[in-house]
Protein backbone atom coordinates (compact mmCIF):
# COMPACT_ATOMS: atom_id res chain seq x y z
CA UNK A 1 0.00 0.00 0.00
CA UNK A 2 1.04 3.77 -0.82
CA UNK A 3 2.38 5.95 1.34
CA UNK A 4 -1.26 7.96 -0.20
CA UNK A 5 -3.38 5.41 0.47
CA UNK A 6 -2.22 4.75 3.96
CA UNK A 7 -6.06 4.82 6.16
CA UNK A 8 -6.51 8.02 8.59
CA UNK A 9 -7.46 8.05 12.00
CA UNK A 10 -11.14 7.54 12.52
CA UNK A 11 -10.60 10.73 14.93
CA UNK A 12 -8.65 13.10 13.20
CA UNK A 13 -10.06 16.45 12.57
CA UNK A 14 -8.91 18.33 9.29
CA UNK A 15 -8.16 21.13 8.50
CA UNK A 16 -7.46 23.18 5.57
CA UNK A 17 -3.81 23.85 4.43
CA UNK A 18 -2.73 26.13 1.06
CA UNK A 19 0.62 23.98 0.92
CA UNK A 20 0.76 20.09 -0.44
CA UNK A 21 3.33 17.17 -0.86
CA UNK A 22 3.75 14.37 -3.12
CA UNK A 23 5.56 12.10 -5.18
CA UNK A 24 6.10 12.66 -9.00
CA UNK A 25 4.60 9.97 -10.62
CA UNK A 26 5.99 10.90 -13.81
CA UNK A 27 4.40 12.30 -17.19
CA UNK A 28 1.19 11.32 -19.47
CA UNK A 29 -0.64 12.51 -22.04
CA UNK A 30 -4.71 13.73 -21.56
CA UNK A 31 -7.46 15.29 -23.50
CA UNK A 32 -8.65 18.44 -22.39
CA UNK A 33 -12.76 19.09 -22.98
CA UNK A 34 -11.99 20.62 -26.44
CA UNK A 35 -10.15 17.56 -27.57
CA UNK A 36 -6.68 18.57 -27.74
CA UNK A 37 -3.82 16.57 -26.04
CA UNK A 38 -2.52 17.95 -23.23
CA UNK A 39 1.40 16.49 -21.62
CA UNK A 40 0.59 16.34 -17.71
CA UNK A 41 2.88 15.31 -14.48
CA UNK A 42 1.22 12.65 -12.31
CA UNK A 43 1.40 13.34 -9.03
CA UNK A 44 0.63 11.44 -5.71
CA UNK A 45 0.02 13.28 -2.63
CA UNK A 46 0.74 12.24 0.51
CA UNK A 47 -1.89 12.72 3.59
CA UNK A 48 -0.74 14.90 6.13
CA UNK A 49 -0.11 14.95 9.76
CA UNK A 50 0.18 18.91 11.22
CA UNK A 51 2.62 17.73 14.37
CA UNK A 52 3.27 20.77 15.23
CA UNK A 53 2.67 24.62 15.13
CA UNK A 54 5.07 27.78 15.05
CA UNK A 55 3.92 30.90 16.66
CA UNK A 56 5.45 34.41 16.64
CA UNK A 57 5.59 34.53 20.45
CA UNK A 58 7.63 31.05 20.95
CA UNK A 59 9.25 30.35 17.79
CA UNK A 60 9.57 34.16 15.91
CA UNK A 61 7.16 33.08 13.12
CA UNK A 62 4.29 31.68 12.24
CA UNK A 63 4.04 28.19 10.60
CA UNK A 64 2.65 24.77 10.20
CA UNK A 65 4.66 21.50 10.79
CA UNK A 66 3.21 18.80 8.76
CA UNK A 67 4.89 15.20 8.83
CA UNK A 68 4.30 12.56 5.93
CA UNK A 69 5.36 9.12 4.83
CA UNK A 70 5.32 6.88 7.08
CA UNK A 71 8.57 5.46 8.97
CA UNK A 72 10.41 3.04 10.96
CA UNK A 73 12.48 3.59 14.58
CA UNK A 74 15.87 2.90 12.17
CA UNK A 75 15.16 5.63 9.47
CA UNK A 76 14.73 8.81 12.65
CA UNK A 77 17.46 10.06 15.71
CA UNK A 78 16.64 9.14 19.07
CA UNK A 79 15.93 13.05 19.29
CA UNK A 80 13.15 12.64 16.27
CA UNK A 81 11.74 9.76 17.77
CA UNK A 82 11.16 10.93 21.27
CA UNK A 83 9.88 14.59 19.90
CA UNK A 84 6.82 12.82 17.76
CA UNK A 85 6.27 9.49 20.58
CA UNK A 86 5.74 12.35 23.24
CA UNK A 87 3.09 13.68 20.70
CA UNK A 88 1.46 9.99 19.90
CA UNK A 89 1.34 10.89 16.81
CA UNK A 90 3.63 8.00 15.21
CA UNK A 91 6.78 8.76 13.36
CA UNK A 92 6.78 10.10 10.00
CA UNK A 93 10.03 10.07 7.94
CA UNK A 94 9.61 13.61 6.91
CA UNK A 95 8.72 17.03 8.09
CA UNK A 96 7.59 20.35 6.30
CA UNK A 97 6.53 23.51 7.65
CA UNK A 98 4.57 25.95 5.65
CA UNK A 99 4.16 29.79 6.54
CA UNK A 100 0.61 31.15 7.52
CA UNK A 101 -1.10 34.38 9.07
CA UNK A 102 -0.26 33.99 12.68
CA UNK A 103 -4.51 34.88 12.84
CA UNK A 104 -5.31 32.06 10.74
CA UNK A 105 -3.19 29.43 13.26
CA UNK A 106 -6.23 29.02 15.24
CA UNK A 107 -7.57 26.62 13.11
CA UNK A 108 -4.57 24.18 13.30
CA UNK A 109 -4.27 21.18 15.82
CA UNK A 110 -1.68 18.87 16.67
CA UNK A 111 -2.84 15.55 15.15
CA UNK A 112 -5.18 16.80 12.97
CA UNK A 113 -5.38 15.64 9.03
CA UNK A 114 -3.92 18.72 6.70
CA UNK A 115 -5.60 18.27 3.30
CA UNK A 116 -4.95 21.19 0.62
CA UNK A 117 -7.91 23.66 -0.07
CA UNK A 118 -6.25 25.27 -3.51
CA UNK A 119 -6.15 22.18 -6.04
CA UNK A 120 -8.42 23.27 -8.18
CA UNK A 121 -8.36 22.99 -12.17
CA UNK A 122 -7.15 26.13 -13.63
CA UNK A 123 -5.30 27.51 -10.31
CA UNK A 124 -1.81 28.48 -10.74
CA UNK A 125 0.80 26.89 -8.59
CA UNK A 126 4.97 27.11 -7.83
CA UNK A 127 6.33 23.31 -7.96
CA UNK A 128 9.92 22.67 -5.87
CA UNK A 129 12.01 19.56 -6.30
CA UNK A 130 15.43 18.44 -6.58
CA UNK A 131 16.43 18.81 -9.99
CA UNK A 132 18.03 15.49 -11.93
CA UNK A 133 21.21 14.76 -10.94
CA UNK A 134 23.69 14.21 -14.01
CA UNK A 135 26.73 13.86 -12.24
CA UNK A 136 30.48 15.25 -12.56
CA UNK A 137 30.39 17.08 -15.83
CA UNK A 138 32.96 19.29 -18.44
CA UNK A 139 32.54 22.40 -19.19
CA UNK A 140 30.94 21.71 -22.47
CA UNK A 141 28.03 19.90 -21.13
CA UNK A 142 27.87 22.29 -17.87
CA UNK A 143 28.52 25.90 -19.18
CA UNK A 144 27.38 25.32 -23.06
CA UNK A 145 31.05 26.07 -24.21
CA UNK A 146 32.74 25.78 -27.53
CA UNK A 147 34.85 23.14 -28.76
CA UNK A 148 37.76 22.90 -30.30
CA UNK A 149 38.41 21.90 -34.11
CA UNK A 150 37.47 18.18 -34.72
CA UNK A 151 39.83 17.75 -37.60
CA UNK A 152 42.76 15.24 -37.66
CA UNK A 153 46.00 17.00 -35.79
CA UNK A 154 43.71 19.37 -33.22
CA UNK A 155 44.68 18.14 -29.82
CA UNK A 156 41.83 20.60 -27.93
CA UNK A 157 38.25 19.17 -28.81
CA UNK A 158 36.48 19.64 -25.74
CA UNK A 159 39.70 20.46 -22.50
CA UNK A 160 39.09 23.32 -21.07
CA UNK A 161 41.70 25.27 -22.24
CA UNK A 162 43.90 28.11 -20.32
CA UNK A 163 41.98 28.87 -17.20
CA UNK A 164 43.74 32.73 -16.92
CA UNK A 165 46.95 34.39 -16.99
CA UNK A 166 50.16 33.45 -15.85
CA UNK A 167 52.35 36.03 -13.66
CA UNK A 168 49.12 38.57 -12.97
CA UNK A 169 47.49 37.75 -10.96
CA UNK A 170 49.31 34.11 -10.66
CA UNK A 171 46.09 32.66 -9.38
CA UNK A 172 42.57 31.68 -11.02
CA UNK A 173 39.72 33.92 -10.31
CA UNK A 174 37.13 32.61 -7.81
CA UNK A 175 33.92 31.55 -9.18
CA UNK A 176 35.73 30.50 -12.60
CA UNK A 177 33.45 28.31 -14.53
CA UNK A 178 35.12 24.67 -14.71
CA UNK A 179 33.88 21.10 -14.72
CA UNK A 180 32.05 20.38 -11.49
CA UNK A 181 28.85 18.41 -10.24
CA UNK A 182 25.63 19.20 -12.20
CA UNK A 183 22.23 18.91 -11.53
CA UNK A 184 20.88 17.62 -8.05
CA UNK A 185 19.83 21.67 -7.02
CA UNK A 186 16.42 22.81 -5.23
CA UNK A 187 14.78 24.04 -8.48
CA UNK A 188 11.28 26.04 -8.26
CA UNK A 189 9.30 25.97 -11.08
CA UNK A 190 6.25 28.51 -10.74
CA UNK A 191 2.94 29.89 -12.40
CA UNK A 192 1.93 25.96 -13.87
CA UNK A 193 -1.45 25.31 -13.94
CA UNK A 194 -3.58 22.44 -12.42
CA UNK A 195 -4.97 20.18 -14.81
CA UNK A 196 -6.99 18.00 -12.58
CA UNK A 197 -7.75 16.82 -8.61
CA UNK A 198 -8.92 13.53 -8.29
CA UNK A 199 -9.38 13.79 -4.78
CA UNK A 200 -10.67 10.37 -4.21
CA UNK A 201 -7.38 8.99 -5.06
CA UNK A 202 -5.32 11.60 -3.73
CA UNK A 203 -3.93 12.03 -7.25
CA UNK A 204 -3.46 15.60 -9.09
CA UNK A 205 -2.62 16.65 -12.40
CA UNK A 206 -0.48 19.39 -13.48
CA UNK A 207 -0.29 21.25 -16.70
CA UNK A 208 3.97 20.74 -18.08
CA UNK A 209 6.83 19.05 -16.27
CA UNK A 210 7.84 19.61 -12.84
CA UNK A 211 11.43 19.05 -11.44
CA UNK A 212 12.65 15.84 -10.46
CA UNK A 213 13.24 12.10 -11.21
CA UNK A 214 9.79 10.08 -11.36
CA UNK A 215 9.95 9.03 -7.22
CA UNK A 216 10.99 12.11 -5.97
CA UNK A 217 9.24 14.31 -3.40
CA UNK A 218 8.19 17.36 -4.43
CA UNK A 219 6.42 20.49 -2.80
CA UNK A 220 3.53 22.63 -4.54
CA UNK A 221 2.29 25.91 -2.91
CA UNK A 222 -0.03 28.44 -4.55
CA UNK A 223 1.24 30.90 -6.56
CA UNK A 224 1.32 34.62 -4.94
CA UNK A 225 0.98 37.10 -7.86
CA UNK A 226 2.34 40.66 -7.06
CA UNK A 227 -0.23 42.72 -4.86
CA UNK A 228 -1.58 39.48 -3.72
CA UNK A 229 -1.09 38.11 0.07
CA UNK A 230 0.02 34.81 0.54
CA UNK A 231 -2.87 32.82 1.61
CA UNK A 232 -2.87 30.36 4.29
Amino acid sequence: MSDAQQTKPSNAKQTALAGAVGKKCGMTQVFSEDGSAVSVTVVELYPMTVTGVKTETKHGYSAVQVGYKNAKEKHLTKAQQGVLKKQSLGLFRKLKEFRVEAAQLQGFEVGATAKPDFLTPGKSINVTGRSIGKGFQGGTKLHNFARGPMSHGSKSHRIPGSIGPGTTPGRVYKGKRMAAHMGDDRVTVQNLTVFDYLEDKNILLVRGAVPGKPGADIVIVPRVRVGEKAPS
